[in-house]
C-alpha cells in the first residue's frame, strides 16, 4: 500500500501564492531591515538587497501604494487605520469595554482602546513608547503618558488596586524573568506620578481582555474617540505633526524611500 506524500500546508500555500503575486508585479518592492531582522542578520554579508517583486531589471522601485495592501483613503482617519492596516483589535475593544463598564472617565477608556496600537499596527518591542509617540499629537497629555507608562507598569503588581503580576507572563517569560534595567528605572520615576492611576487602569483592564468569544464593536466608542482624539483635517500622516511620518509609514510600509 502506498501512501501519498502530504500536500502543502495552508501556510505554505499562502506563501506560494504571495511569491507568485510578487513575481507578477511590474514593480520592485523594498523590505526595510526591520521587516526581516531576526529571520536573517542584515549585518552579515550577502544581505545587501531586500528587493522583491518583478524579475524585470528595468522595473521601477515602488514609491506609491503597495498593490498587496488595501488602499487607504486620501485623508485617513484613526478608524481607517484600524480597518485597512491594523491586525485583529478585539483585545483593545474588550479592554476599552471593561473600562467603560467600570465607569471610568473617557480619557481612561480611550487609553485602554489605544494602549496596544503599536502592537497591532507597528512594532512590539517597547510598544508603549512607540504607541504613545504615534498618538501624542492627537490626544491629551495624560492619555499619551498612560499608554507609555503601561509598558512598564504591567510588570509590577499593585495589590492595593487589584493588579497582580499576570500568570500569562510567567508562561511567556519564565518564573525568573526580571525586566531590563531601563524598565526598572522608569518604574521608579513613574510610580508616584500624578497620572499613575490612569496608567495602572490600563493594566487592570488589559490582562483580562482576551475572551475570543466576546463581541465588542468600534461603534460603541465612536463618540468617545470623536471627543478625545483630535483627528486632523488633512488626514493622519499629512498634517505635519511630529508623528505624521509614522502614520505615512503605515500607509506606505514598503516604499523604497
Amino acid at each position: 500500500m502506498t501512501t501519498q506524500a502530504p500536500g502543502p500546508t495552508p501556510s505554505e500555500r499562502l506563501d506560494a501564492a504571495e511569491e507568485q503575486m510578487l513575481q507578477e508585479l511590474d514593480v520592485r518592492i523594498a523590505k526595510s531591515p526591520l521587516f526581516v531582522m531576526g529571520e536573517m542578520d542584515p549585518s552579515r554579508p550577502g544581505h545587501e538587497s531586500n528587493m522583491v517583486g518583478s524579475s524585470n531589471p528595468r522595473a521601477y522601485a515602488l514609491q506609491s501604494d503597495d498593490p498587496r495592501l488595501q488602499k487607504m483613503p486620501d485623508k485617513p482617519t484613526l478608524l481607517d487605520f484600524f480597518k485597512y492596516r491594523f491586525g485583529p483589535n478585539n483585545h483593545l475593544l474588550q479592554s476599552a469595554k471593561h473600562a467603560l463598564n467600570a465607569g471610568h472617565d473617557e480619557e481612561t477608556v480611550l487609553a485602554c482602546l489605544l494602549h496596544d496600537i503599536a502592537v497591532i499596527g507597528f512594532i512590539r518591542s517597547d510598544h508603549g513608547w512607540w504607541g504613545a509617540q504615534l498618538i501624542e499629537p492627537y490626544v491629551s497629555e495624560k492619555v499619551a503618558w498612560a499608554i507609555r507608562a503601561h509598558q512598564v507598569l504591567r510588570f509590577y503588581p499593585d495589590p492595593a488596586v487589584g493588579y497582580e503580576y499576570p500568570e500569562m507572563y510567567i508562561r511567556l517569560f519564565g518564573e525568573d524573568f526580571e525586566p531590563e534595567e531601563y524598565i526598572q528605572e522608569e518604574y521608579k520615576r513613574i510610580k508616584d506620578h500624578k497620572w499613575y492611576m490612569t496608567g495602572r487602569l490600563i493594566t487592570i483592564n488589559d490582562i483580562y481582555s482576551f475572551d475570543p468569544d466576546a463581541k465588542v464593536y468600534w461603534e460603541e466608542f465612536e463618540d468617545i474617540v470623536g471627543r478625545n482624539f483630535k483627528q486632523p483635517e488633512e488626514g493622519l500622516g499629512f498634517d505635519g505633526s511630529p508623528s505624521a511620518h509614522m502614520w505615512r509609514t503605515l500607509i506606505w510600509p514598503t516604499r523604497f524611500l
